[in-house]
């Protein structure tokens, strides 16, 4: 079934910075982690692998949402040329990281109405934020079916609204960006 993917770039690569702190022995599990700033700093994804793995190999679109990164920074052209449609954002004055979840839900209601139609296509989420839990149960009420990829550590609650969770943990090592594949 034809899928659009949403992906909170920040959300992935964080946590996946935490998810792979803990695998390598840097922090005793992905809550010490969090609570202790604890990174793998070396960790990014691939935005390819991302997109396929999400996707189901039947990606109608997909978006990537993030802050602003300088000018030099290459990211989101990596990024477009692996199918994304990007959306940045600036930062506001305390250099947090703003309008993101509230744009992926608002974006994500529109295309139920204009890109997609519920017996043909299905939603995917990369994110594990609460903040989703009202816009997958407006969707899955509309008879959309959405899913959510994301770490084992997501949020329950987003867990069990989505119509399937798909854990990436297991993932690490293949959603990873390797210095030869860029």
């Amino acid at each position: 079934m034809p899928c659009l993917v949403y992906v909170d770039n920040s959300n992935v690569w964080i946590e996946g910075m935490h998810v792979s702190a803990v695998q390598k022995g840097l922090a005793l599990d992905v809550w010490d982690a969090q609570s202790n700033r604890i990174c793998d700093n070396s960790w990014r994804f691939d935005f390819g692998r991302l997109y396929e793995f999400a996707g189901g190999g039947d990606v109608k679109k997909a978006f990537l949402y993030g802050s602003r990164p300088p000018p030099n920074d290459s990211l989101w052209n990596i990024a477009k040329s692996k199918g994304f449609d990007v959306m940045v954002f600036d930062r506001n004055v305390t250099n947090k990281e703003k309008k993101i979840d509230t744009q992926i839900a608002a974006d994500m209601v529109e295309h139920s109405f204009t890109l997609a139609k519920p017996d043909e296509d299905e939603f995917t989420l990369v994110a594990g934020d609460t903040d989703f839990v009202p816009v997958i149960e407006k969707l899955r009420a509309r008879g959309y079916r959405v899913d959510v990829c994301f770490w084992q550590h997501a949020s329950r609650e987003l867990k069990h609204t989505a119509t399937k969770f798909v854990e990436l943990d297991p993932w690490l090592d293949y959603l990873a960006l390797r210095k030869d594949h860029k």
